[in-house]
């Protein structure tokens, strides 16, 4: 099929091995093993959600651990038997925090103009929504390219979801894409960025930005866009080469040139400068600068340890020479990447 697996591991008899799938939803992982021999598959878990799995040494019972959009990761038990009665055995959430009415995103599915899948995406919406009425928005852009963001489990970018919640009780709608590149999709739509980082991003932005205009009353000419790291990267690129599609943009700890990054990474994306330098034109937001017509700001901790600093550094100083006036640079001395 089109899911993806995860973590696959040896039971201790050697019969099974046991995985989490999303074959079902790609925002659902559950549990499953397949018989080495028989080669034959089947789901243990029903559980909805993100789910993993360590087996007990005698093989009897499967240790789960299982979060929700709006759930901490918690413990439970389960026989090793498909359509077993899962057990709850633990409760981290705190009472402070079960206390607030969080939102829980829709999951839609935004349709691609350039891809034959759509695009699944987490919206929050105010209260009070009326269709009728119309909205400022922000879009949210998630980190490290390969993230996936809009599952069914406890999210990695909780605080961002905190703060999506309280952007809906300001009036905006807020739209969370897992825009072509994120992790969950299987191989075509993880490797559309090879050799073009940022171009299936943007048209997939595009498609995002009519979505919520056309579904849920949102003023086109009142969007903004933010995110960190390759959220960041993502920012810099809409700003500079779509510059009427966002009225502003906040890019924190930002790529802004991918040939002073990880190798391993980028290598495996883009080649290596020398013998593709094209591929980092294309993809290097330093080399479309001249395009920023609306309001950015730039948030960068100096010792970030994973993006450099100098890439803020060094888009800034592109800014200046090109004698931008609508941008902003925070800086924070003692702050790393995260």
């Amino acid at each position: 099929g089109e899911h993806v697996v995860f973590d696959p591991q040896l039971g201790p008899s050697e019969r099974y091995l046991y995985y989490r799938a999303n074959a079902g939803h790609p925002g659902i992982y559950e549990i499953w093993r397949v018989d080495v021999e028989s080669r034959k598959s089947e789901q243990l878990t029903n559980l909805g959600g993100r789910n993993s799995v360590t087996v007990s040494p005698d093989e009897s019972e499967l240790l789960i651990v299982h979060s929700g959009v709006s759930t901490h990761r918690e413990l439970c038990v389960q026989d090793n038997a498909p359509g077993a009665e899962a057990q709850r055995l633990t409760d981290t959430m705190s009472a402070a925090y079960k206390a607030v009415d969080w939102q829980e995103p829709r999951i839609v599915r935004v349709p691609s103009s350039h891809a034959d899948k759509p695009i699944y995406s987490k919206i929050y919406l105010p209260d009070d929504h009326d269709p009728a009425r119309t909205y400022p928005a922000v879009m949210f852009v998630h980190g490290a390219g390969y993230t996936q963001n809009v599952d069914m489990g406890w999210p990695y970018y909780f605080r961002e979801g905190m703060f999506h919640n309280l952007l809906t009780q300001h009036g905006y709608v807020v739209i969370d894409m897992d825009f072509r590149a994120s992790e969950g999709y299987g191989r075509d739509w993880r490797t559309a960025i090879y050799r073009r980082m940022g171009v299936p991003e943007l048209e997939d932005f595009h498609d995002g930005v009519d979505y919520i205009v056309e579904n849920y009353g949102v003023d086109r000419e009142r969007i903004g866009i933010y995110g960190g790291s390759y959220g960041g990267f993502m920012t810099l690129v809409a700003m500079f080469q779509a510059p009427d599609l966002f009225k502003a943009g906040a890019a924190l700890r930002p790529v802004s040139d991918w040939s002073h990054y990880s190798h391993g990474y980028t290598s495996n994306i883009l080649n290596t400068p020398g013998i593709d330098p094209e591929a980092y034109r294309i993809s290097s937001p330093i080399e479309h600068v001249a395009g920023l017509k609306n309001p950015l700001l730039i948030a960068a901790g100096m010792q970030d340890n994973n993006v450099f600093f100098q890439d803020s550094v060094l888009v800034v100083q592109r800014l200046i020479e090109l004698k931008k006036e609508n941008f902003e640079i925070a800086l924070y001395p003692q702050d790393p990447h995260n």
